[in-house]
């Protein structure tokens, strides 16, 4: 059995799997070791590379395709990861197209995975707060996100699209990316100055945006599932307005559905105007629409 660790990197996984496969190495022979418990097991250098005699010694074509999804779901952080992706890439070298497909055993893991990376990248562009820091480190704005896989560089650029030539910085526990304005610099692990710079601002309570999500929560529509489906509680601690978000749900049960505005715009003058299930109870048939319901 062949120990291997390839430092969670795609790019030298790549090159490792390339030469087992020169070698018509099976994947039942080798393991590789995950970076963050590499101490437990004493990692081999590759020998060299000899003549193969078994049917993988024609020249082996991969698709593209499958290159492509090898290395999205390379970024999915499980114990394990890089057996799963040479399993997949040795039996479609032996011939077995299903092995990516969702309909084999290990096709369908490996969707999953890719799957789980895509809405991790989506929750990244979501839920990622920037700080306004001008002129500190050479940045204009930097913010602190716990992504659950290692979406953080491929990601990112989704900000840079947007950005224009504005300076940033996200930081997690693991890694980091900084864009200067033109090119995107990934990290890992993450430098201490870049971790120190996002933890000053990490705990910034930004009373601007809780008054602005506050004004736009719908007590109405509050479904606490559904909520929370597209907005996980583990990202709450992250969010300006993670810390606001439980107080206007208490209110919202405690009586506050009944209008479809935030409280303190439903107590403004003027026009008041019922959720539809607050008008179709009976006992208020026939009330004004700007009357207050009774205690």
């Amino acid at each position: 059995m062949q120990v291997l660790c390839c430092e969670d990197d795609f790019e030298c996984w790549r090159d490792q799997a390339r030469q087992l496969l020169r070698q018509d190495i099976a994947p039942h022979a080798v393991v590789w070791e995950d970076r963050d418990h590499r101490q437990l097991f004493a990692s081999e250098p590759l020998p060299a590379s000899t003549p193969m005699a078994g049917p993988t010694a024609q020249a082996t074509r991969i698709p593209a395709r499958l290159l492509d999804e090898l290395k999205r779901a390379a970024q999915y952080r499980v114990s394990g990861r890089w057996n799963l992706l040479y399993r997949v890439l040795w039996r479609v070298a032996m011939g077995e197209r299903q092995a990516m497909l969702a309909g084999d055993r290990d096709g369908s893991e490996l969707q999953r995975r890719i799957k789980s990376v895509s809405r991790e990248a989506h929750h990244l562009h979501a839920f990622v707060r920037f700080h306004p820091v001008m002129g500190r480190g050479g940045l204009d704005y930097v913010a602190w996100h716990e992504p659950a896989h290692d979406i953080l560089a491929s990601a990112s650029l989704h900000f840079a699209e947007r950005l224009g030539r504005q300076r940033w910085l996200i930081v997690s526990s693991r890694d980091a990316v900084w864009y200067d304005g033109e090119t995107l610099h990934h990290r890992q692990p993450c430098p201490a100055d870049w971790a120190a710079l996002a933890e000053s601002v990490r705990d910034n309570a930004d009373p601007l945006w809780q008054t602005y999500y506050s004004s736009i929560f719908n007590p109405a529509r509050l479904n606490s599932k559904v909520m929370q489906g597209h907005m996980p509680l583990r990202f709450w601690a992250g969010l300006p307005e993670g810390r606001v978000i439980p107080a206007l749900m208490s209110r919202a049960r405690a009586g506050a559905q009944k209008d479809g505005q935030a409280e303190a715009v439903a107590s403004k003058s003027g026009k008041v105007i019922r959720s539809a299930a607050y008008a179709k109870d009976d006992s208020f048939a026939g009330a004004k629409p700007d009357a207050k319901r009774p205690d």
